[in-house]
């Protein structure tokens, strides 16, 4: 395929009505696709010039391929380069913010122009990832997490991207359905995830929002699990050993984390009775268990982890291959928040089949 090739990728969150964002090799009109809310304004700067495809490195950067929602972006991902006859390099970091930086920084100054899809592990470290790609002439996308008031206008034209989810509203919309599942009332234990997330601090915020309107509910505790499995488990263990029976609910800013907490449910014979949901991510494991009705699993939130892999890479390569002229997007095409769907047994057939390379042609 040439370049005048047209790419299709899946809006997020919309596979199950077969919705189509289409590009040109011109990502600007898939990033149009999304439910685009602005996050700031600021002013614009010059165009850059277009880099030879050949001479460009396209880079994901993620903490884990055994989490599967980053095993879903970077599916993503490939299927972008794959679409362009690129060859895609995988960084994984575990959780770890100086890993991530320094795989960045290498692959940055190691004479190709990275072309970067990134999910920083905090806000803080995002200035320093932008920072170091930027300065390498490099082009990125980031993704979740950044401080307040650093927006990519105010960088300059290779950081192409800032793309977020309002977490505000998924925490709340899933612990809505929760209580509802416990008839108004009873207490509840809370998973929070990197508490320096910006994502993770707007799905507790959601929550407290629903808590706030339903004096029944009370929320016994809260602990973070740095969005691990693992972690949630223990976490959970120790939860339900101080507060036992109490416990009619769970909580999770994370599927990952919830999955956890149903492990620490069958250790502690209360799994089925204890209802659970998750504000994010939507991975095939919890899909499967809330369309069985399994493990009273009700909830979760997608965000599609396979637009976010493809879409916010192919905004990176349109920028460096001059597809598109950075200094000429709006501040809202350049932060915005895309689209989510609260998922539920109603609606989980929509999102449960992943797309196929074949039916991105």
């Amino acid at each position: 395929m040439n370049q005048d090739r047209v790419m299709k990728l899946p809006k997020h969150g919309r596979r199950g009505t077969k919705f189509i964002c289409i590009v040109t090799l011109g990502a600007l009109a898939l990033a149009g696709c999304s439910t685009i809310t602005s996050q700031s304004s600021g002013s614009k700067t010059g165009a850059n010039k277009a880099v030879d495809p050949k001479n460009l490195l396209l880079v994901e950067s993620v903490r884990s391929l055994s989490n599967p929602y980053h095993a879903q972006w970077v599916k993503g991902g490939q299927m972008f380069a794959d679409s362009v006859g690129a060859k895609l390099t995988v960084l994984t970091d575990e959780g770890d913010s100086q890993k991530q930086l320094s795989g960045i920084s290498s692959l940055a100054n190691s004479g190709k122009t990275i072309v970067l899809n990134v999910d920083p592990n905090t806000n803080s470290d995002t200035q320093a990832i932008v920072r170091t790609v930027t300065a390498a002439g490099g082009y990125v996308v980031t993704q979740w997490n950044k401080p307040a008031g650093f927006e990519p206008w105010g960088v300059g034209n290779n950081w192409v991207s800032h793309i977020s989810f309002d977490g505000n509203v998924g925490g709340e919309q899933v612990a809505n359905v929760l209580f509802t599942a416990m008839g108004g009332s009873g207490g509840i234990i809370a998973l929070q995830g990197i508490l320096d997330n910006v994502s993770s601090q707007q799905r507790y915020t959601g929550l407290n929002k629903a808590l706030s309107s339903k004096p029944g509910i009370k929320l016994l505790d809260q602990q973070t699990a740095n969005w691990d499995r693992n972690q949630a488990f223990k976490v959970t263990q120790t939860l339900l050993s101080k507060y036992g029976n109490k416990v009619k609910g769970v909580w999770a800013a994370n599927d990952n984390m919830a999955l956890g907490a149903i492990q620490a449910l069958n250790a502690a014979g209360m799994l089925g009775k204890v209802p659970i949901v998750s504000a994010s991510d939507a991975v095939p494991e919890a899909l499967q268990d809330i369309k069985a009705g399994k493990d009273d699993f009700l909830a979760t939130v997608s965000t599609d982890a396979y637009w976010q892999g493809g879409a916010a890479m192919a905004l990176a390569y349109d920028a460096a291959i001059g597809k598109i002229d950075v200094s000429k997007l709006t501040h809202e095409q350049r932060a915005f928040y895309g689209t989510q769907l609260l998922v539920t047994k109603d609606n989980v057939d929509k999102v449960l089949t992943p797309p196929t390379a074949e039916s991105l042609k």
